[in-house]
Protein backbone atom coordinates (compact mmCIF):
# COMPACT_ATOMS: atom_id res chain seq x y z
CA UNK A 1 0.00 0.00 0.00
CA UNK A 2 3.00 2.56 -0.68
CA UNK A 3 0.69 4.52 -2.73
CA UNK A 4 -1.40 5.71 -0.02
CA UNK A 5 1.85 7.02 2.13
CA UNK A 6 0.01 7.55 5.32
CA UNK A 7 0.52 10.47 7.76
CA UNK A 8 1.16 9.35 11.47
CA UNK A 9 -1.51 9.14 13.11
CA UNK A 10 -0.62 11.80 15.29
CA UNK A 11 -0.86 14.50 12.60
CA UNK A 12 -4.31 13.38 11.14
CA UNK A 13 -6.97 15.19 11.77
CA UNK A 14 -10.24 13.90 12.42
CA UNK A 15 -12.11 14.75 8.85
CA UNK A 16 -8.62 13.58 6.90
CA UNK A 17 -8.91 9.93 9.12
CA UNK A 18 -12.90 9.79 8.26
CA UNK A 19 -11.95 10.48 4.65
CA UNK A 20 -9.45 8.25 4.68
CA UNK A 21 -11.47 5.57 6.36
CA UNK A 22 -14.38 5.77 3.73
CA UNK A 23 -11.96 5.39 0.90
CA UNK A 24 -10.39 2.50 2.77
CA UNK A 25 -14.28 0.62 3.07
CA UNK A 26 -15.34 1.38 -0.04
CA UNK A 27 -11.92 -0.27 -1.72
CA UNK A 28 -12.87 -3.26 0.47
CA UNK A 29 -16.43 -3.20 -0.70
CA UNK A 30 -15.53 -2.99 -4.19
CA UNK A 31 -13.67 -5.66 -4.13
CA UNK A 32 -10.93 -7.08 -6.62
CA UNK A 33 -8.17 -6.67 -4.19
CA UNK A 34 -5.80 -9.54 -3.17
CA UNK A 35 -5.61 -10.77 0.40
CA UNK A 36 -2.59 -9.48 1.13
CA UNK A 37 -4.28 -5.95 -0.13
CA UNK A 38 -7.13 -6.24 1.65
CA UNK A 39 -5.66 -7.28 4.76
CA UNK A 40 -3.59 -3.92 4.59
CA UNK A 41 -6.62 -2.22 4.18
CA UNK A 42 -8.63 -3.83 6.85
CA UNK A 43 -5.56 -3.04 9.14
CA UNK A 44 -5.06 0.97 7.71
CA UNK A 45 -8.70 1.22 8.27
CA UNK A 46 -8.80 -0.16 12.05
CA UNK A 47 -5.70 2.86 12.64
CA UNK A 48 -8.10 5.57 10.92
CA UNK A 49 -10.76 4.36 13.34
CA UNK A 50 -8.99 4.59 16.44
CA UNK A 51 -7.84 8.06 15.33
CA UNK A 52 -11.47 8.61 14.27
CA UNK A 53 -12.66 7.19 18.04
CA UNK A 54 -9.68 9.63 19.80
CA UNK A 55 -11.07 12.59 18.20
CA UNK A 56 -14.53 12.12 18.90
CA UNK A 57 -13.52 11.13 23.07
CA UNK A 58 -11.53 14.20 23.28
CA UNK A 59 -14.21 16.80 21.57
CA UNK A 60 -17.00 14.95 24.13
CA UNK A 61 -14.43 15.20 26.43
CA UNK A 62 -13.86 19.01 25.87
CA UNK A 63 -18.00 19.62 25.69
CA UNK A 64 -18.91 17.79 28.98
CA UNK A 65 -16.25 20.16 30.60
CA UNK A 66 -17.27 23.30 28.77
CA UNK A 67 -20.90 21.81 30.52
CA UNK A 68 -19.94 21.35 33.75
CA UNK A 69 -18.27 24.81 34.11
CA UNK A 70 -21.29 26.01 32.73
CA UNK A 71 -23.53 24.33 35.41
CA UNK A 72 -21.15 25.40 38.02
CA UNK A 73 -21.28 28.90 36.69
CA UNK A 74 -24.75 28.92 36.93
CA UNK A 75 -25.10 27.27 40.25
CA UNK A 76 -22.85 30.13 41.81
CA UNK A 77 -25.00 32.80 39.92
CA UNK A 78 -28.36 31.35 42.04
CA UNK A 79 -26.13 30.98 44.69
CA UNK A 80 -25.15 35.02 44.52
CA UNK A 81 -29.09 35.92 43.50
CA UNK A 82 -29.83 33.78 46.66
CA UNK A 83 -27.65 35.33 49.19
CA UNK A 84 -28.78 38.83 47.94
CA UNK A 85 -32.54 38.79 48.65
Amino acid sequence: MTSNAAPAQETLGYEQARDELIDVVRRLEAGGTSLEESLALWERGEELAKVCRRWLEGARARLDAALAEEAAEDEDEDEDEDGEE
